[in-house]
């Protein structure tokens, strides 16, 4: 690509990217480092797990992005009695019509599955196997997810009774697992004014800036980004240093129970090319890996009881590995 060509993309990604976050910022108050986030998800076309007390506008932020993109949302909230077929669908029959498939709420663009680890273990499959496949089964039939698809699963921190958490193998499969914190001070006396509560969704008057089709054009243009073969090995040096800290000699290296699995290497290097993108540019650097590797490595870095007793966070462990790790 001539640079004209270039700069002349560069210039409309990154209106793009600001016409969103312009739109977005009509219903969500501050919170400006989640929605970048989502943001890079969902361009990378993967999913987001969020951990976050209750009233951190998880929600309106999900229905706000779907509206902003075009797109289909519906809400799922997990419960213990959920079961796979509430959400997938079922097989119905009547005698007029015979058999036929009652598609289930997963069959949307935008999904908020709400406190998913409220639901018994295979509720939860079923919604990670549409994650994983783009596809669902209902009685023999298989049907395919409309795209573009995008899962953000909450879970709360706080309660523990009544909670079934998810397995590591399952939470792999989400891209990124963010962390909400509360607002600053003046954040917080600008929701007072704008809130749910007293206003009706509607009457935030947003309007689509994208559609389903100029997202999976955008998905396609993320694959395009230049990644050199130095950045490769760093991405893949980063994740190495999680399975075997003692050879970066990263010190808290010892309170790691398990590293991260190759799919860490894959949401960094797909991560990675979405912040180049989201940046106006069409090849990725070091900063780019550094700004998505706490999301790709926080729920993928197991750490040992030992971490806990001592109050060692995970992100303690990942900003040694990044501070450790020769940037090329």
């Amino acid at each position: 690509m001539d640079k004209k060509k270039f700069d002349e993309k560069k210039t409309e990604n990154q209106k793009i990217i600001a016409n969103i976050k312009k739109e977005i910022s009509k219903s969500v108050v501050g919170q400006e480092k989640i929605i970048n986030a989502f943001l890079r998800a969902l361009i990378s076309n993967g999913n987001v797990l969020v951990e976050g007390v209750p009233g951190l506008a998880k929600t309106l932020i999900v229905r706000t992005l779907s509206v902003v993109m075009g797109c289909e949302f519906n809400r799922i909230q997990f419960t213990p009695d959920l079961l796979p077929t509430d959400i997938v669908g079922i097989t119905a029959y009547e005698r007029e019509k015979g058999f036929y498939v009652l598609k289930g709420p997963i069959f949307s663009n935008f999904i908020l599955a709400d406190e998913i680890n409220r639901a018994p273990p295979k509720v939860q499959s079923a919604l990670l196997e549409c994650m994983q496949e783009k596809q669902a089964t209902i009685g023999k039939e298989t049907f395919n997810m409309p795209m573009p698809f995008f899962v953000l699963a909450t879970q709360n921190p706080l309660e523990q009774a009544g909670v079934y958490p998810l397995p590591e193998a399952q939470i792999d499969r989400f891209l990124f697992k963010l962390s909400i914190g509360y607002p600053n001070l003046k954040e917080e006396q600008g929701i007072l004014e704008s809130n749910i509560t007293i206003k009706k969704f509607e009457s935030f008057n947003l309007k689509p800036v994208m559609s389903a089709e100029k997202i999976l054009d955008m998905q396609d243009k993320v694959k395009e980004i230049y990644l050199d073969k130095k950045i490769e090995k760093y991405i893949v040096q980063i994740v190495d240093a999680t399975r075997n800290p003692d050879k970066y000699k990263v010190k808290l290296g010892k309170y790691i129970e398990w590293g991260a699995s190759p799919r860490a290497s894959i949401g960094l290097f797909i991560a990675s090319k979405a912040e180049a993108l989201m940046q106006g540019k069409n090849f990725v650097t070091p900063q780019y890996v550094k700004e998505v590797t706490y999301d790709v490595l926080r729920h993928r870095v197991i750490l040992n009881y030992e971490a806990q007793s001592e109050n060692i966070k995970v992100e303690d462990v990942i900003s040694e590995i990044l501070a450790r790790v020769p940037v090329p």
